[in-house]
């Protein structure tokens, strides 16, 4: 399965990570105040930099990842999304840099997208510039989700701690996480398969947290679906081939 050769190839790049560096970005942004909305007002839309992929190869280079960055807030982005895996995605923490450089001055965020399994993780994607870092449920057990969130939080990071199933997202709020993020694909097949979203009960999320769905999509725009028992808008894969960038959509909601 393809997560488990990640994960391996993972733990071999985290034994060879060096001190990361002085962070030169200004402090991280208050990621929930900025994505946080009322049901009145428009979604929140997060916009992916990534280079390729196990499930469709290479992707565009036409754009640096800064200036895939600019281009995505100066669409409406609320917030940019970074893939820092090399191997696998064709990203870097000096992607992560480049984004934040561009954005620093637009109040937009950045979220280093990354399969956190170590803290030292959490120290360079700091040092590079994120405001918010991603932490997958199903890819380390309890006891380091728990460990992995404190120090998100001790460093000023916002953890968006993505879950696939209601175990997880039990598991998310028992850690207190204010900042979930609901997969639509099998990390395993890379599968997209939004109709499992609707299994999922998200009347348990505390009314101060800030829930959504994460599903790539190419192009600029697509068919929302609309799911009643989620009250939330799923973005469905398409093909859009004049795209050349890829995109992935997180509607953030302030639940009551």
């Amino acid at each position: 399965m393809i997560l488990g050769k990640i994960l391996e190839s993972k733990r071999d790049e985290v034994a060879a990570l060096p001190a990361p560096p002085a962070r030169k970005a200004s402090p991280p942004l208050p990621v929930l105040d900025i994505l946080r909305r009322s049901h009145a007002q428009p979604l929140r839309l997060i916009s992916e930099v990534k280079f390729k992929s196990p499930s469709a190869g290479n992707l565009s280079l036409v754009l640096n990842a800064g200036q895939r960055a600019s281009a995505y807030a100066e669409a409406g982005a609320q917030m940019v999304s970074v893939l820092c895996d090399t191997p696998f995605f064709g990203g870097s923490f000096n992607d992560l840099a480049l984004a934040k450089s561009e954005l620093s001055m637009k109040r937009v965020p950045v979220l280093a997208k990354e399969f956190v399994i170590d803290e030292r993780q959490l120290d360079h994607a700091y040092a590079y510039g994120a405001d918010a870092v991603l932490l997958v449920v199903r890819i380390v057990d309890s006891e380091t989700l728990r460990r992995l969130h404190t120090h998100a939080l001790h460093i000023g990071l916002t953890p968006l701690v993505e879950v696939a199933s209601e175990l997880e997202i039990t598991k998310a709020l028992d850690l207190g996480a204010r900042f979930i993020g609901i997969n639509a694909r099998d990390l395993d097949t890379l599968d997209l398969d939004t109709f499992d979203l609707g299994t999922l009960d998200l009347e348990t999320v505390e009314t101060d947290a800030i829930d959504g769905d994460a599903a790539e999509i190419g192009g600029a725009v697509t068919d929302a679906v609309e799911m009643d028992s989620l009250e939330i808008d799923l973005r469905e894969e398409v093909s859009f081939e004049t795209a050349s960038l890829e995109t992935t959509s997180l509607e953030t909601r302030s639940l009551e």
